[in-house]
């Protein structure tokens, strides 16, 4: 028997992708928004267009809906020149916008609203707190789009019984990301720590993002903020170390310089030379159960 319908924004995405997987695996019916036509064309779902000029979304995407996930959004891990962060913003907000719009003018109730945010919220630092949800959001341009993502969502109260919002860390997956980027110059003999290797990286396997998506649309008691990341904390410098031993490679070369990722990066080498610790006791109290815990397991699974 079919379950209920879930509409899935940002679905190409390296998480999108992997959770639609999941809810059709567990007999969900996935509806997907996308913005061109060769992405509808080529949806293994049920695809509808949402078009910004116009905004407004194509005929039947809502049509049954109970749940919506939203994880549209621009990638963060961009230079972030003005019009970027405009746009990283933009992304994230006005798909929303056009998205409530839709489901007032339809007068439909969901049963869950589940947005992405990220631990990026607390802010591009690092320091010994461990950060809990309750903090209040940073004041640098990741704390700002925390901040507006999550103040979107929230107006979805009016629409919806439950509002989640999942505060995502790095995600670890064998598809891209995080784990890519760090795999390839280890492979290649040329990994080393950033800057000083001492920033914190709070991380999640793939799996285990997903499948907290899914609790947040089954359990009916998970509402507000959530920290997406395991209980382990580690540095930047233990990830990479430990890449490096399940690729069995050696780090030659000492730590990349801060400098030289500003030069590169500019603004946004914040995000990979500073970080902090969060706590996931809140999705813990709600009795998440990890699969991947610990990053040596992790990257056994991923680095197979």
């Amino acid at each position: 028997m079919m379950k209920s319908k879930v509409l899935v924004t940002g679905a190409t995405g390296l998480i999108g992708s992997a959770l639609c997987e999941l809810l059709v695996s567990k007999g969900y019916d996935v509806h997907v928004l996308v913005r061109f036509d060769d992405e509808k064309q080529q949806s293994p779902y049920k695809a509808f267009k949402l078009d910004y000029d116009n905004n407004s979304i194509e005929d039947g995407a809502l049509d049954g809906v109970e749940y919506v996930v939203h994880l549209a959004g621009a990638p963060i891990a961009m230079r972030w020149t003005k019009f970027y962060k405009k746009l990283v913003i933009d992304s994230r907000v006005i798909s929303a916008d056009i998205i409530q719009a839709e489901i007032e003018k339809q007068n439909i109730r969901l049963k869950a609203f589940i947005s992405a945010s990220a631990v990026g919220y607390y802010g591009a630092i690092t320091s010994d707190k461990i950060f809990v949800e309750t903090d209040s959001p940073a004041d640098d341009f990741l704390g700002k789009v925390c901040q507006a993502w999550e103040k979107k969502a929230q107006d979805f109260k009016n629409v919806a019984d439950r509002v989640v919002m999942l505060r995502t860390s790095g995600v670890l997956s064998d598809k891209g990301g995080l784990l890519a980027e760090l795999k390839e110059p280890i492979a290649k003999n040329s990994g080393s720590p950033l800057g000083s290797g001492k920033q914190y990286v709070p991380w999640i396997h793939i799996d285990d993002m997903c499948e907290m998506y899914l609790q947040a649309i089954e359990d009916n008691t998970m509402s507000g903020a959530y920290n997406a990341a395991t209980p382990e904390h580690i540095t930047n410098k233990d990830l990479t170390k430990a890449v490096a031993k399940q690729l069995k490679k050696k780090l030659w070369f000492p730590n990349v310089p801060a400098f030289g990722l500003k030069i590169m990066f500019g603004e946004m080498a914040n995000l990979i030379l500073k970080g902090s610790r969060v706590s996931s006791e809140k999705i813990l109290k709600q009795r998440f159960q990890f699969k991947f815990p610990k990053l040596e397991d992790a990257l056994k699974d991923l680095l197979k």
